[in-house]
């Protein structure tokens, strides 16, 4: 049996190809596709939309009943209408959607109390396991390597920092006694722009298309260790979300992780 999918954010770049990749599955029935109110494609069947054949759902402003889980992609003003709809009917929640505020992250753990949620930066696998990994090789490294994370997005990304890279950046600080977000030093400019010990450099390209390439230089006197994730289309995202959604049925309520989902310790 098929789960029932409700997207939100679905006329987005993620939306659509959570829409393609979810009609197309064996796991989903796309039961409701949402976006925000004055937006030119409501009403149009969602998987014309999404350039696949026609789902019979229309996407629309408002948040259908009967889904049994909830993927968001979208804005950070679309939480509350998210998280309020979620623990309404009682729908696991698998919250995609960065840029935050700590006000908006705290109502997604306060939600989590009620509903099952898994909440992430990044949803990709590759990704994760990167996360897993830049906190190991930073603790082995030591505070003799200077950290610097380069990350790299198409020119319509609001935010900055990326989340992905805001993640790497805790999971350095995590483990080695760093205070996150103090040490981070945002770009470089200026007669007297000498790194300080114990910060890293955090830099955000903005261009073109790219999708999201993430990179972390460890380097010393003599040598540098580099770790890089390139993402070569936004489905590498939208499969780990569908990934998490299908795993999060059934659970109790709690605050997951993709590490969660991908059985990472």
């Amino acid at each position: 049996m098929k789960h029932k999918l409700l997207i939100v954010g679905a006329a987005g770049r993620m939306g659509k190809r959570l829409l393609a990749l979810a009609a197309n599955s064996e796991s989903f029935k796309i039961s409701g596709a949402v976006d925000i109110e004055e937006h030119q494609d409501l009403g149009k069947d969602s998987g014309l939309l999404a350039g696949c054949e026609a789902t019979e759902v229309s996407l629309t402003s408002g948040y259908p009943s009967g889904a049994d889980v909830t993927v968001d992609f979208s804005q950070p003003g679309a939480v509350d209408l998210t998280t309020d709809y979620c623990i309404k009917n009682k729908c696991p929640l698998v919250m995609g959607t960065t840029g935050l505020s700590e006000d908006q992250k705290q109502e997604i753990e306060n939600a989590s109390k009620i509903i099952p949620v898994v909440y992430a930066t990044n949803m990709s696998v590759g990704m994760n396991v990167l996360f897993n990994l830049v906190g190991n090789v930073a603790g082995m490294l030591g505070d003799d390597y200077d950290v610097e994370i380069i990350e790299q997005h198409h020119r319509l990304k609001k935010d900055a920092p990326s989340g992905t890279a805001l993640t790497l950046a805790e999971h350095i600080c995590k483990a080695t006694n760093q205070k996150f977000p103090d040490c981070l030093v945002h770009g470089r400019q200026g007669k007297d722009a000498l790194r300080e010990k114990g910060t890293i450099g955090m830099h955000a390209v903005r261009a073109g298309d790219i999708t999201g390439v993430h990179s972390i230089a460890f380097t010393t006197l003599g040598e540098m260790v580099e770790l890089k994730h390139t993402a070569h289309s936004r489905d590498t995202f939208a499969r780990g979300a569908l990934r998490a959604a299908g795993w999060i049925i059934g659970k109790k309520s709690g605050l997951y992780s993709m590490a969660d989902v991908l059985g990472i310790k």
